[in-house]
């Protein structure tokens, strides 16, 4: 049996891979509490490329978890909210992104937790509750929002005032990320503050199509309101 070193560093390889989704299926005969640890460290590699590939990884594991037995789906969640308080110390490097992985790749999980998911980004009275105050690690929770908005819309619409919200951020790649999210749920009282980005030449780094690539938030602001205008058409 492989070694918690040894299984990482060879799921690291594979990560590395063009063909790296073709090699993780390598893994699957493995029991799911085996592929996680690997998988939670390595989201937190010293490649970008790793990092992103890891936290989508996680998420596919947790959603084929589900598939066959729920409520060890509902642990494995319930351990990646915990990642995301306090009382973790902040290690939530992409954690967000998971969840969203997750819930775009199995519909039990998205009915569970994704009022769970948009609460990161919630901020009234104080922003109390469970709102990330970090403003890089909400860059995670749009990015899980926009992820399962590409597969299920109708389960991230109910936070549409508070991505329209984000669109005011000082944080560049939140605005940008939360536009992404705005037309992919086709939200149309978005298309105003939308506008006023299409200038915003700030750049962030996204997974997007299975490559990290660098894109201006004026470039999303573009791209939703073209999907805002086909949903119209």
């Amino acid at each position: 049996m492989a070694t918690f070193r040894k299984l990482k560093q060879e799921m690291r390889t594979a990560l590395m891979a063009e063909d790296w989704e073709q090699r993780l299926d390598g893994f699957a005969h493995l029991p799911e509490r085996r592929i996680t640890g690997p998988l939670l460290a390595l989201r937190l590699d010293r490649e970008e490329l790793v990092r992103w590939r890891a936290a989508v990884a996680l998420g596919r594991v947790v959603a084929r978890l589900a598939e066959d037995a729920m409520e060890s789906a509902r642990v494995l969640m319930r351990t990646l909210m915990w990642y995301l308080n306090e009382e973790s110390g902040n290690l939530g490097w992409g954690i967000p992104e998971a969840m969203g992985e997750a819930m775009a790749g199995n519909a039990r999980l998205a009915e569970e937790y994704h009022t769970i998911l948009a609460s990161y980004i919630y901020c009234e009275e104080d922003c109390d509750g469970n709102f990330l105050d970090h403003p890089e690690l909400r860059r995670g929770v749009f990015w899980g929002l926009a992820r399962l908005a590409q597969v299920r819309p109708d389960k991230v619409a109910h936070a549409e005032r508070f991505l329209v919200a984000a669109l005011d951020e000082p944080d560049s790649w939140n605005r940008g990320l939360a536009a992404w999210a705005l037309g992919l749920v086709g939200a149309q009282s978005a298309r105003e503050p939308l506008q006023a980005l299409l200038d915003d030449d700030a750049e962030l780094r996204m997974y997007r199509n299975g490559a990290v690539q660098s894109v201006s938030v004026g470039r999303l602001a573009q791209e939703a309101l073209e999907h805002l205008t086909a949903e119209q058409d």
